[in-house]
């Protein structure tokens, strides 16, 4: 079966704004490549879109015909909350030049929504719940809808069933290398974020699946409970690849916790630093999780920086979100981090129900505190498989603005009570990050690190013109966009309210979530009633 992969672009901020996050950060589409490898393992034909490639144009008729004129037979979204409603007016399109054409949609947004989706979007045949490599051979393969795990699909009467879970991949170094190959301008078209690689090329990797963790915040409905790794030298083995096929010399990991398997750790770290690959990769940890030996292992084999999830500063606000890290940790594993000699990056999220100004400052004030490298802050958007999902909906502890387009942690569509309008909320952002980025402290790191920053810099002067652009368009069209921001409307196809249809294990977690700070049941923490097409599946 031909099948055309899709990443759908969804947008920065408002619609219709120059991009110029596409200037500072640009990174491919993993997730497709690794499907589109997988097909064509087993004999089906695929190609990629990115739509939010270097060479793709603007508009969903213009991207939906790029796709046609792929022939496919089916074509598959990974689509996020935000970028949804994009595949949903993609398909529309597809549908109404070839009704013929198959569409399915994965990836997190429809795999904690389940078969409600279906309900509202006919233009889209199938679901895929969860990990995709299994269902979607299945498919291309014409396996009888009922006998696909992770499938969601309409019987003759149109009624939407939503099949048993299959097993997870456990061997995850069955799967091949994503097809980089595939995507149109890789890797020189693609880069990661400025001032965080000092060689060139990147690429991103995922050598995880999966987080041993619940925070109230993260939805984890695509792999569960279960986490597995790639082993070692697969992963050694992948970073070679890509440093001898594509010259990729700078990984960044997007693994949820890169440290959570410590045995993979060491395996990795063993093989970079006995057989050099002189490359250089950036990573996540968690604070309290890493030991001094380990830090230093990481820098010898090539790590650049590494980043910790901290989220707030405040000690309820981080007990009721982020369980099991404190400020001590945090300060603790800064230290160890920069005694190590990396460099630390911060991750934190405004805007949290419990947020206050208070909580707010004192975030601030600890983010200057620790001396960081960088920080990355963002806007607080509720996820609809997080535990946090049913009392953002709920207005309990604050106003919830459900546009799934805007839900990109970029815009705040959830206001605390304790801040009286979300101007007030983007004013006091806009104050932290111009604090952090105009401190004396960063501006003394950042000029050392000007010649290890060369490439950043060369990036920024071949594109002088789309910044300048951007910048005049920005400071003269001010008043016009805020006035577009607050006028903005919902897609008019999209639903508001729709509940999650959760796994029991993953419901019983979000459960134990809420529970941790004495907060109330969550409406659907039981287990939930679904249409199961069969018995349990097994298999992949």
């Amino acid at each position: 079966m031909r099948v055309t992969l899709v990443h759908p672009a969804g947008f920065n901020f408002m619609p219709g704004q120059p991009d110029f996050a596409m200037l500072a950060n640009r990174m491919a589409p993993v997730g497709i490549m690794q499907l589109a490898s997988w097909l064509d393992k087993h004999g089906h034909p695929t190609q990629l879109h990115d739509c939010l490639g270097p060479h793709s144009p603007p508009g969903i008729a213009a991207n939906a015909e790029i796709v046609l004129a792929t022939e496919p037979e089916l074509v598959g979204f990974s689509a996020t909350t935000s970028s949804f409603m994009d595949a949903v007016d993609m398909a529309e399109h597809i549908k109404r030049k070839r009704p013929h054409v198959k569409v399915v949609v994965g990836n997190v947004h429809v795999s904690s929504l389940g078969t409600p989706v279906l309900e509202h979007f006919p233009e889209i045949d199938y679901l895929v719940i969860g990990e995709g490599e299994g269902a979607l051979l299945d498919l291309c393969e014409g396996r009888a809808l009922s006998d696909i795990g992770n499938l969601c699909w309409r019987d003759s009467s149109g009624r939407a069933i939503f099949n048993e879970r299959r097993s997870r991949i456990i061997e995850l170094d069955e799967l091949p290398f994503p097809a980089y190959e595939k995507l149109r301008g890789f890797p020189r078209d693609y880069h990661m974020p400025l001032f965080t690689y000092e060689l060139r090329y990147g690429a991103t990797m995922v050598g995880s699946r999966g987080c041993p963790y619940t925070c109230s915040f993260c939805d984890r409905t695509v792999f569960e409970r279960l986490y597995k790794t790639n082993s070692p030298e697969y992963t050694y083995e992948h970073m070679r690849y890509l440093r001898d096929r594509f010259d990729v010399h700078h990984i960044n990991f997007y693994d949820d916790l890169f440290t959570a398997s410590k045995k993979r750790v060491e395996g990795l770290t063993e093989l970079l630093i006995t057989q050099p690959l002189r490359m250089q990769f950036n990573c996540a940890i968690r604070a309290g999780h890493t030991s001094p030996e380990m830090l230093r292992r990481l820098k010898q084999a090539g790590a650049l920086m590494v980043s910790l999830g901290i989220e707030s500063a405040d000690p309820q606000m981080m007990l009721r979100h982020k369980a099991g890290v404190t400020l001590e940790q945090v300060r603790n594993t800064v230290r160890d981090i920069h005694a190590a000699g990396l460099r630390a990056k911060g991750l934190f999220i405004f805007g949290m129900p419990g947020e206050t100004e208070q909580t707010f400052r004192t975030t601030s004030d600890f983010i200057l505190e620790l001396g960081l490298d960088e920080m990355n802050m963002t806007k607080f958007a509720p996820l609809h498989g997080a535990p946090i999902w049913e009392e953002a909906l709920s207005g309990e502890s604050g106003d919830f603005d459900e546009d799934w387009r805007l839900m990109n942690c970029l815009n705040f569509v959830y206001k605390p009570h304790a801040f009286a309008t979300r101007e007030e909320m983007d004013a006091l952002y806009n104050w932290h990050v111009m604090r952090f980025y105009n401190s004396r402290q960063y501006h003394k790191k950042f000029a050392r690190r000007l010649w290890q920053h060369r490439w950043s810099l060369w990036h920024l002067a071949k594109h002088v013109p789309q910044t300048v652009k951007a910048m005049r368009y920005f400071k003269k069209n001010k008043a016009e966009l805020e006035r577009a921001k607050r006028e903005f409307k919902r897609h008019p196809r999209q639903p508001v309210g729709l509940m999650p249809v959760l796994s029991p294990e993953i419901a019983a977690d979000n459960v134990a979530a809420m529970q941790r700070d004495g907060r109330h049941e969550p409406v659907n923490a039981k287990p939930v009633k679904m249409t199961w097409a069969r018995a349990p599946l097994a298999g992949r």
